[in-house]
C-alpha cells in the first residue's frame, strides 16, 4: 500500500493582511475623497471672494471718480491747480500780480563757524513773529516802522555750551521755533553768515528777535527790531500773495490759495502780465477708467463663476461648484440687480452710456458713448450710477453684503469648513478600529500559519510512520 504525503504552503500573513485592510479601508477612502472635494470648494470660493472684493472696489470706485473734475491752467508756469468733488465746471480768470514769500534776514559775517561767540554768558534769544508796518526799506533796514506781534514768541538759550555759530543754528532748529537757520559762505574774508527764514510765509510772519542777558555779542549778532535796532539784514521781505480771479481781489499768505475758487486748490509759481485761464472740468479720463475697471471686475468674476458652475457637457470637466445652490443663488443676485432698472432720471440701463451685456455674457464699455451722455446730462450719469437705485450703488451693497460675516460666501465655507471637519473626525474613529483590525487579523492568520506547520508536522511524521510499517 502507498502513502502520498503532501505539505500545506503557509500564508503570506503580510499581504493577506494588507489585501484585507484595503478592503476594509474602503470607506475611509470614500471620506478622504470627500474632503478633497469639499477642499477645492473652499478654495473656489476664496477666488471667489478675491473676485468679489475687487469688484466691490470697483464698484465703489466708479463711484468716487465720477465726481473727479480737472483744473487746467492756460499757463503751467504760472500756476498750478487740483480740483475737488465741490468745484464747479467753467473758466476762470486768474491774475497773480505779487507771490507770497517768507521773512530772510542774515546776520554780520563772522570768520569761523565754530569759534565761540562772546564770553559764554547765559543769554535768551526770544523769536516773535508778526506783521511789520509803515516806515521805509533801505538796504534792507528798516527806518520809522512798526511791529505787531501775533502772540507766537518762543525762547532758547545761547550759554557757553552753544555760543559758536554752529551751535546757535542747531538750537535755534532743535527748538522748533517757526524759524529755520543755516549757515552760509559767502567767500568774504568772514565768510560764515546765519541765515534765518521764517517757516511759514506771509505778512504776518515777519521775525522780531530780542536778547536778555549778560553776552552783548550774542545781541550784536542776533539782536533784530524792524521797529527799532536791527543787527540783521533783511533779504527777502515777508508778503502775502496778491491776485485775482474774475477780477475779485484775493490776498493769501501762502501760495497755495484754496478760498479762491470753491473747491479747486491753487499753487501760484509765478506773476502775470496777462490773465491766466484755469479751465475746470469733468476728469472725463478717470470715468472711463473708473468704468472700464469695473467692466473688467464684473468680467473677471462671471468668468469665475461660469467655469466653476459648469457641469462639463461640453467635454472640459465639471466645474468645482457645479450645482452649488450658494453659487447659483448668487448669479440670480447680480442678475436681478443688473436686470432692474435705475429710478429718479431719464437713464434707466447701463447699455444707455455704453455698457453693454455681449452675447457671451460678459460686459463691453463704448467710451464714446459714455463721453456723450457725460456731456449731454452728467446729472443723469450721476444718478445711473450713484444715486440709492444707481447700479454701482446696489452692485457695491452686493458685493459688500456677500463677503460680509454672515454672508453668502462665509456662510457656505463654514458650512464645508464643518463637513470637513465631521469627515475628519470620523476618519480618525474608522482608523483607531482599522488599527484594531489589522492586528486582529495578523493574529489570527499568525495562529492559522501556526496550526498548518503543526498539520504539515503530524502529517509528516504520520507519512513517516507508515512508511516504516509497510516495510516489515
Amino acid at each position: 500500500m502507498a502513502i502520498t504525503s503532501s505539505s500545506t504552503t503557509a500564508l503570506d500573513v503580510p499581504t493577506l493582511v494588507s489585501q484585507l485592510m484595503a478592503v476594509e479601508r474602503r470607506p475611509i477612502d470614500k471620506l478622504e475623497a470627500r474632503i478633497t472635494n469639499y477642499e477645492s470648494k473652499i478654495s473656489s470660493y476664496g477666488t471667489l471672494s478675491s473676485q468679489v472684493s475687487s469688484f466691490q472696489t470697483a464698484a465703489k470706485a466708479l463711484n468716487t471718480d465720477l465726481q473727479k473734475l480737472t483744473a487746467t491752467p492756460s499757463d503751467a508756469n504760472v500756476l498750478a491747480a487740483a480740483a475737488g468733488s465741490t468745484a464747479a465746471p467753467g473758466t476762470y480768470a486768474v491774475n497773480v500780480s505779487q507771490l507770497a514769500q517768507s521773512h530772510n534776514l542774515v546776520a554780520a559775517g563772522q570768520a569761523s563757524s565754530t569759534a565761540a561767540i562772546g564770553d559764554g554768558t547765559a543769554t535768551t534769544v526770544t523769536f516773535d513773529l508778526g506783521t511789520i508796518s509803515g516806515g521805509t526799506l533801505t538796504d534792507g533796514i528798516y527806518s520809522g516802522a512798526a511791529f505787531t506781534s501775533n502772540g507766537a514768541a518762543a525762547s532758547i538759550t545761547i550759554d557757553s555750551s552753544n555760543n559758536t555759530l554752529e551751535g546757535i543754528r542747531d538750537a535755534i532748529n532743535v527748538a522748533a521755533l517757526g524759524v529755520t537757520a543755516t549757515i552760509v559762505n559767502d567767500g568774504s574774508g568772514t565768510p560764515y553768515r546765519l541765515a534765518l527764514t521764517s517757516n511759514s510765509s506771509g505778512a504776518n510772519n515777519s521775525i522780531k528777535i530780542t536778547t536778555s542777558g549778560g553776552d552783548g555779542s550774542i545781541d550784536s549778532l542776533l539782536g533784530y527790531d524792524p521797529a527799532g535796532t536791527q543787527n540783521l539784514t533783511q533779504t527777502l521781505a515777508a508778503q502775502n500773495a496778491n491776485l485775482t480771479v474774475n477780477g475779485i481781489a484775493i490776498t493769501s499768505a501762502s501760495n497755495t490759495v484754496s478760498e479762491a475758487i470753491q473747491g479747486v486748490t491753487l499753487t501760484l509759481k509765478n506773476t502775470t502780465t496777462t490773465p491766466a485761464s484755469l479751465t475746470v472740468e469733468r476728469d472725463t479720463a478717470a470715468i472711463n477708467t473708473a468704468a472700464s475697471d469695473f467692466v473688467d471686475a464684473y468680467n473677471a468674476l462671471a468668468s469665475q463663476i461660469k467655469s466653476r458652475s459648469a457641469y462639463g457637457t461640453d467635454g472640459t470637466g465639471a466645474g468645482t461648484l457645479a450645482g452649488d445652490s450658494t453659487l447659483r443663488l448668487m448669479q440670480e443676485q447680480l442678475r436681478g440687480i443688473f436686470n432692474t432698472p435705475a429710478s429718479g432720471g431719464t437713464l434707466t440701463s447701463l447699455s444707455q452710456v455704453g455698457i453693454a451685456f455681449q452675447k457671451d455674457g460678459s460686459l463691453q464699455l463704448d467710451s464714446s458713448k459714455l463721453n456723450s451722455a457725460i456731456a449731454t446730462d452728467f446729472s443723469d450719469v450721476t444718478n445711473l450710477f450713484s444715486s440709492s437705485t444707481g447700479f454701482a450703488t446696489r452692485l457695491e451693497d452686493w458685493a459688500k453684503s456677500t463677503l460680509a460675516a454672515g454672508g453668502l460666501i462665509e456662510t457656505r465655507t463654514q458650512s464645508f469648513d464643518k463637513s470637513v471637519k465631521n469627515h475628519n473626525e470620523e476618519i480618525d474613529r474608522l482608523e483607531n478600529r482599522m488599527s484594531a483590525l489589522e492586528k486582529k487579523y495578523t493574529r489570527e492568520y499568525t495562529n492559522l500559519n501556526l496550526l498548518l506547520s503543526s498539520m504539515n508536522n503530524t502529517s509528516t511524521y504520520l507519512t513517516q510512520q507508515l512508511g516504516n510499517d509497510s516495510g516489515k
